[in-house]
């Protein structure tokens, strides 16, 4: 009614609704955390205080109460003012000449500060109520008032009061000067030394409260002053006393209830203490008790007791600290949320029309593990369905009729990394986390000891021949001295030798047997190294592959980690090159393993063969849960969760004659998996991303080094192709995270003459030999690949959306765009390859041809007329060498002017290409 409210179910939220209430405001509770009261409020009796257990939170709390911001645009007659605007505005004390000040009327002080200070007009009633025995009197008579206010005036006039006593200099808040804002200063019951004084200007007056009054006083002016309050005399004195060094007794206080004293032989505080000063007394000189939240969260080795991370909000009373901190909670609850949340790629298989119908399942859903002789019965799926491979060409198996609306047009470049479909995903427990990621117990496995001093490493060389290469590979080990125990050192010297390898037969639920290799480059900050977490604990073996000139990026920012660093012949090279040296690497550690377990009694082949090898971007991993408990045999209902990576691992290599098998992958996690995708538990078809590696049955196959792209499939073909087993788990799924820096986004195509940056386009990454064309900064195999992704069609014009009639590709996988398919084929002998009978192709692709493909072999297939053909070699001498060899002229028509190179200069060895038509 008194508001005007005419909602006959309004009812009053907050005690700040109640503003101008005409009657007497009853509040009550032991803690009055937070609470703003109206500014009508006019007094407050704080007489209950429970004086017997008073601590500086409590205190403060009571006493903010009637504590609010008043205006300084009352019209006064005299003001006086304190010199304390002109200290350190960072100090909550003044100074000592301050303190002595004396406020008289017209003195220089005011002329020199433009802050002034405002009181209520009832200094006597203040006084009186320190005896406890005044009640007050409602400010409804204004002739009384103002006689009083006169009578306050007077004193003040006479000098016979002073404003502040020595031993409680006021405190102020200064607003900013800039914007001329005019701010007010009342002075607070405490001094600015003692544990509860405060930056403030405003505060509950007492006695020794300087009084500004003004001519009259009403309703409307009284609103804009702080109320009057009633204090015990056991607090006031508490408030106002001082020991013998000067210092208040209330600076003696405990900050809150719940905490002690760490020891009676403590340093006094001093006067002169900043709030981050006295913050830092009290979490040096105070412990919790047992009911503090803290007790048990102790942070052991560390110097200090308190968190690093621990905040304390300090502010004037009533000048919103609740709201502030309520705000603050809010943002960082939105930060931290947003920090447990990854954007990770959630896309269907692409290509799932080209999966063969069938009603024969090799297995059932429920089962755990491939049945060896059963999944030797699978064929092999040559179609890629990985979402990432969606520009890449189909691989055709058999005669195949495939629409063109089927294979989408080819998407920008630019466009490779941005239109790809994620969705945002909470981070598991279980999940692998970047540099930016801190956990207690993630300290000592990222490479922090309690003193956070960087963990020693050393440097080891490690060297092999390898004779297809026609040198020998020297790489660098760096082995923080945590991480020793995983090799063997030779004594004395202590020289490499080898990795620590374990046995087929070893059982463990604390340990993984497969080392983990990671290639990467340019995520030294976000890749996703840290496997503590993913690996639940379990002890592991984690080696990052890097260049050698991100060696030292890479090892300030993961000191506890093992890194393989590649020879600096590989600096500018692609991921192939990373794949191939782990591969041939862990072979030859393999052999060193065995040759030094021999010795020992252990059978050569009893030696753990596995690797595993994993993208920086997966996250986490899944695993389907089956139910077969249906009536029929063929029913089932399954769940996917989020599971460790350790799990997963132990699990597969569990697997009964795992030894048999030369890849084992799953799949990449998508919201749109179908029950039918995972009926057959098990698939023989391509794996990526995340893969163990069978290093022993896999000897003779090899990871292509110079590619860029596309080498995981080509690589999975050769395997295939060697009639090796690819198993994948259809029942596991790896969840890769959306990285937006790195990877394959590190490799910049620019014009080597001029630093200026400059769009260049595919169709200019070759050119006719000895022409005056702009030479590019790039690798000449990463040219060659961008071109044929965007441009093939110009070497393969026949080919374009014509499915039926595939490029044949011999003994390699390159991608010519989604709108030609291609079919492979191995020159190797007895090398499995599809039936080309009924198949005529429209182009054929020569890539690096070695001694094993033949003219016989190549006269087997059959070609459309007008079929083309790409010879691509290391140099020209090559191309024509090639063409004699395998008698190429005898079908194929060649023209001078067919005859392409990358757009690289002579020092950077460009590839040369020779096109022909079939005749």
């Amino acid at each position: 009614i008194w508001q005007k409210i005419e909602d006959v179910d309004w009812r009053p939220q907050t005690y700040l609704e109640l503003e101008g209430l005409p009657c007497i405001l009853i509040f009550s509770g032991m803690d009055p955390q937070g609470e703003s009261l109206p500014r009508s409020l006019r007094y407050c009796d704080l007489r209950l205080i429970n004086s017997s257990s008073l601590v500086r939170t409590n205190l403060e709390q009571e006493l903010g109460l009637a504590a609010y911001f008043v205006s300084s645009e009352i019209n006064t007659e005299k003001a006086v003012v304190n010199d304390v605007l002109e200290s350190d505005p960072e100090k909550l004390s003044s100074t000592d000449n301050e303190d002595e000040e004396i406020a008289t009327e017209g003195s220089a002080s005011e002329k020199r500060s433009p802050m002034k200070r405002e009181r209520s007009c009832s200094h006597d009633s203040a006084s009186s109520s320190l005896s406890s025995k005044a009640s007050p009197k409602p400010c409804n008579n204004t002739e009384e008032t103002t006689n009083n206010c006169e009578r306050q005036k007077q004193k003040v006039d006479k000098g016979a009061q002073t404003t502040i006593s020595k031993h409680l200099p006021p405190v102020t808040e200064q607003l900013d000067m800039k914007q001329n804002m005019k701010s007010a200063q009342v002075s607070i019951t405490s001094s600015s030394s003692s544990p509860f004084s405060s930056s403030s200007s405003s505060s509950a007056p007492t006695q020794n409260s300087f009084i500004l009054q003004t001519s009259q006083c009403s309703m409307t002016k009284a609103s804009k002053q702080p109320p009057i309050v009633f204090l015990p005399k056991l607090v006031y004195d508490i408030i106002t006393s001082t020991d013998s060094s000067g210092l208040p007794k209330s600076s003696s206080l405990l900050p809150y209830h719940s905490v002690m004293w760490a020891s009676s032989f403590r340093p006094l505080m001093n006067k002169m203490m900043t709030c981050t000063e006295q913050s830092l007394y009290y979490r040096q000189w105070t412990v919790p008790k047992p009911i503090h939240m803290d007790y048990n969260n102790r942070n052991e080795g560390r110097m200090d007791t308190f968190h690093p991370r621990r905040l304390l909000l300090s502010g004037p009373p009533q000048i919103g600290k609740t709201g502030a901190y309520l705000q603050f909670l809010s943002i960082l609850s939105r930060m931290l949320i947003r920090l447990t949340e990854v954007d990770v790629y959630d896309e269907e298989e692409i290509n799932i029309n080209m999966k063969e119908e069938s009603d024969q399942y090799y297995h059932q859903p429920g089962d755990m593990w491939p049945e060896l002789e059963t999944f030797r019965k699978m064929p092999f799926d040559y179609t890629i369905h990985d979402p990432k491979y969606e520009d890449a060409s189909l691989i055709c198996s058999k005669l195949q009729t495939i629409n063109s609306e089927d294979r989408s047009m080819s998407r920008r470049q630019e466009d490779m990394y941005t239109c790809r479909q994620t969705t945002r995903m909470r981070l598991s427990k279980y999940a692998a986390y970047n540099t930016y990621h801190h956990c207690e117990q993630c300290h000592q496995y990222m490479g922090f000891n309690p003193r956070y001093q960087i963990y020693e490493s050393t440097l080891h060389a490690f060297a092999f021949s390898y004779s297809m290469l026609g040198e020998e590979i020297q790489l660098h080990f760096i082995i923080p001295k945590s991480k020793e125990h995983h090799f063997v050192f030779s004594q004395p010297g202590r020289q490499l030798e080898s990795m620590r390898l374990p046995l087929v037969t070893d059982k463990s639920e604390d340990y993984i047997k497969s080392p983990t290799f990671t290639p990467t480059t340019g995520r030294h900050e976000h890749g996703l190294f840290n496997l503590y977490h993913a690996m639940d604990g379990a002890s592991h073996l984690h080696v990052l592959v890097v260049k050698e000139y991100e060696m030292a990026i890479y090892k300030k920012y993961w000191p506890n980690h093992i890194m393989l660093v590649l020879p600096s012949i590989f600096n500018s090279a692609g991921v192939g090159a990373a794949h191939f040296l782990i591969k041939e690497l862990s072979y030859h550690n393999l052999e060193l393993e065995r040759n030094r377990q021999e010795e020992l009694g252990i059978k050569p082949q009893d030696i753990w063969p596995f690797i595993v090898i994993s993208d920086d971007s997966c996250v986490m991993w899944n695993a389907v849960e089956v139910d077969c408990s249906g009536d029929r045999k063929s029913d089932y209902t399954w769940t996917e969760r989020n599971v460790s990576l350790k799990q997963i691992l132990q699990h597969i290599e569990a697997t009964p004659n795992v030894t048999h098998y030369a890849l084992i992958g799953m799949r990449k996690w998508s919201s749109k998996t179908n029950s039918a995708e995972i009926k057959e538990p098990f698939s023989c078809c391509h794996v990526h991303d995340f893969i163990m590696l069978n290093v022993d049955l896999t000897q003779n196959v090899q990871y292509n080094q110079n590619r860029f792209t596309c080498d995981d499939v080509d690589f999975n073909l050769r395997v295939h192709s060697a009639g090796l087993l690819i198993c994948r788990f259809n029942h596991f799924s790896v969840m890769k995270k959306q990285i937006a820096v790195g990877g394959q986004r590190s490799f910049h195509i620019k014009s080597k003459v001029s630093d200026t940056p400059v769009s260049i386009s595919p169709a200019q990454y070759i050119c006719a030999p000895d022409s005056k064309h702009t030479f590019l900064a790039a690798p000449a195999q990463l040219l060659l690949e961008k071109y044929l992704q965007y441009h093939s069609h110009r070497f393969f014009p026949l080919s374009l959306k014509n499915y039926s009639h595939p490029v044949l590709s011999v003994d390699c996988y390159l991608n010519l765009g989604p709108q030609i398919a291609v079919c492979y084929v191995s020159s190797r002998p007895h090398s499995l390859n599809i039936s080309s009978s009924g198949l005529t192709f429209s182009g054929l692709l020569l890539y690096l041809c070695d001694s094993f493909v033949v003219a016989s072999f190549l006269k087997k297939f059959h070609f459309l007329k007008g079929a083309t053909l790409c010879v691509i070699c290391q140099d020209r001498n090559s191309l024509r060498q090639t063409v004699v060899r395998l008698e190429l002229e005898d079908e194929w028509q060649f023209r001078l002017r067919d005859e392409f190179q990358t757009a690289n200069a002579k020092e950077d060895r460009p590839l040369f290409f020779l096109t022909g038509r079939h005749i």
